[in-house]
Formats: C-alpha cells, sequence, structure tokens
C-alpha cells in the first residue's frame, strides 16, 4: 500500500531528474558545437554565425564565459512573456505550439485539482468505513486509501458527488481541449498565410498517370473501396482473435462462418478462416487492380497557384491510386 511518504519519495525522484534534465539542457544550449542544434532558424535567416570560427581552440566547442552560465535560465521568462507573432517569428511555429501544450496541461489540470481537493477530498476523508472495515474483517489501509472512493460504504448517496464530479471533469476537459485545437489551428493558418508563397504549398504529386496526354476517364473504384474495407475489417477481427487465443492457447477460437452472422453453419477454426478470407480480398483487390486500368490522361504533377484550386483538387481527387 502506498503512503504519503512513498508519494514523496516518488514525486522527489522525478522532480530531481526533470531538474537534472533542464539543466543540461540549458548547459548544452550554451555550448558553442551545438549552436546550430538550439537556433537553426537563426542561421537560416542569416542572424547569427557559427561561434566556432572564433576564439582560442577550447572557446570553439566549450562556452568559457562564465557569466552567461549565472544567467542560463534568463530564455524561460521571455519565452513566457514574449507575444505569439514575436515567438512564432523568433523560435518558429513548433516552439508555439509546444508552449501552448503546457498552458493546456495547467488550464485542465489545476481547475481539476482544485475541486477534487475541496470536493471529493472531504466527501471521501469523512467516512469511516475502512476503519469499520479493519475492525471487523482486518483490511489493512494507509492514509491514501482514506482519500479515495474506497472509503465510502456501499449503497451512500455520496456517490453521486462523484458521478457528478466525473461529468464535470470530462466536460471541462473536452472544451479544453476543442478550445485549444481551434488556437493552434488559428495559429497554423495565420503562420502559413503570412509565410512566403512556396511551391510546395501548391503542388498535388499525382503518380500512376497513363501515357495518353489527349483523354481523361474517370474510373469508378466503388467497388474497389468495399473490398479494401472489407479486409480491414477482417483484419481487424484477425487480430482480435490472435490476441484472445495468445493469453489462452488451451483452446482455438471457433466459429460459425457459413451461416447468417455466425448463427449456424459449419463450425471452423476462426484465425484460419479470418487469415482465407483475407487472402481472397488481396486476390480481388489484386485482380480488380489489373483489370480495371482504364486508359487516361492528365499530367505527374500539376503545380495550382491559387489557393482555392488546390483545396478543389485535394477534395475532388481523393483517389488512393492517384494522389499521395
Amino acid at each position: 500500500m502506498a503512503s504519503f511518504g512513498d508519494i514523496g519519495v516518488a514525486a522527489g525522484i522525478n522532480i530531481l531528474f526533470a531538474v537534472a534534465f533542464l539543466l543540461a539542457f540549458a548547459f548544452l544550449r550554451l555550448q558553442p558545437i551545438n549552436d546550430r542544434v538550439y537556433f537553426p532558424k537563426w542561421y537560416i535567416k542569416g542572424l547569427r554565425s557559427s561561434p566556432m570560427h572564433l576564439g582560442s581552440s577550447v572557446s570553439k566547442f566549450v562556452n568559457l564565459d562564465w557569466r552567461s552560465y549565472v544567467r542560463f535560465l534568463n530564455w524561460v521568462p521571455d519565452a513566457l512573456s514574449m507575444p505569439e507573432p514575436e515567438l512564432i517569428d523568433h523560435a518558429g511555429l513548433d516552439s508555439a505550439v509546444y508552449l501552448q501544450i503546457y498552458l493546456l496541461g495547467l488550464k485542465v489540470f489545476v481547475p481539476v485539482a482544485l475541486l477534487a481537493w475541496s470536493i471529493l477530498v472531504p466527501v471521501n476523508w469523512t467516512n469511516n468505513t475502512l476503519a469499520k472495515a479493519l475492525a471487523t474483517d482486518k483490511v489493512q489501509y494507509s492514509d491514501i486509501d482514506k482519500l479515495s472512493i474506497s472509503n465510502i460504504p456501499y449503497g451512500s448517496l455520496r456517490f453521486w458527488t462523484h458521478i457528478v464530479m466525473a461529468y464535470a471533469f470530462t466536460f471541462w476537459t473536452c472544451y479544453t481541449l476543442l478550445k485549444e485545437y481551434a488556437t493552434v489551428a488559428k495559429m497554423r493558418l495565420h503562420f502559413l498565410a503570412s509565410e512566403r508563397r512556396r511551391p510546395d504549398q501548391f503542388t498535388v504529386l499525382v503518380r500512376n498517370v497513363p501515357p495518353d496526354p489527349d483523354e481523361s476517364v474517370v474510373i469508378n473504384a466503388n467497388k474497389l473501396a468495399e473490398l479494401v474495407n472489407e479486409k480491414k475489417s477482417k483484419q481487424n477481427w484477425l487480430d482480435y482473435y490472435q490476441i484472445k487465443y495468445s493469453r489462452n492457447q488451451s483452446k482455438r477460437p471457433m466459429t460459425k462462418s457459413t451461416g447468417f452472422l455466425g448463427l449456424y453453419g459449419t463450425k471452423v477454426d476462426v484465425i484460419d478462416y479470418q487469415t482465407a478470407e483475407i487472402e481472397r480480398l488481396s486476390k480481388e483487390v489484386i485482380f480488380w487492380l489489373t483489370t480495371n486500368f482504364v486508359p487516361a490522361a492528365t499530367v505527374s504533377a500539376v503545380t495550382y497557384f491559387d489557393d482555392g484550386d488546390c483545396d478543389y483538387v485535394c477534395e475532388h481527387c481523393l483517389q488512393p491510386l492517384l494522389i499521395v
């Protein structure tokens, strides 16, 4: 049974490792040999040059300025207080999103922790269910157990508190995630809109294009989609039964495969049956691909210079054989 001391030791170890990793990150960040790793965006913009070309042979690899080690964590408050557009321009979109993830954790867990300690902990702690169990059934428990739901007696109305709080925690988490997803999506769209236009933003790569340059024929691939979906379903069932059999190998799983919904028919080994079905569907997919290759024509790569055209092509050309 865990106690407050055990939790304190575990928390201390995790905090110690977190501080050690932070110090290692800060120390390696100051070394000239790692300059390109920590500041790649500045090198791309031409705002920073390699410090390995300056100074003595030792200072090219190790930072000998002791003042930089005194203020090695100054970048943390600067990053937290920096406006979002400036942070994206300074460190990139990934860094801004990474910081947003930390803020998301605080937004989710701080209210949850406050509600849990102010409502759930008193509800659980003020019961004596575990104390009675110790007196009658010799059940061993610790002070941590008194904070949990196990200290509430069977059929108690206090369970409603846990139900209501579970819904409240779930709603708050989903709401916060929804708001943060919208925020990150807006950040990404604004970042792409403000960037200099690049060819890869408006290019659709097409493969398996027939050689005829004059005509274009649309292929109805509904049958292929049905075969692929059925094969995926069979593969999922095969994985399920293989995992089930690996846990208990005393008996192979069986099924009545020939009847409607497995309610009647010949009883067969379900793993062998699903494997055979997957092989059959794979052959049908290959047969469809070889017999439905209709002569058509387009271009091997098309470049579009308008967002609307590019979105239209991506939306209406979702055949897996054509678009990568």
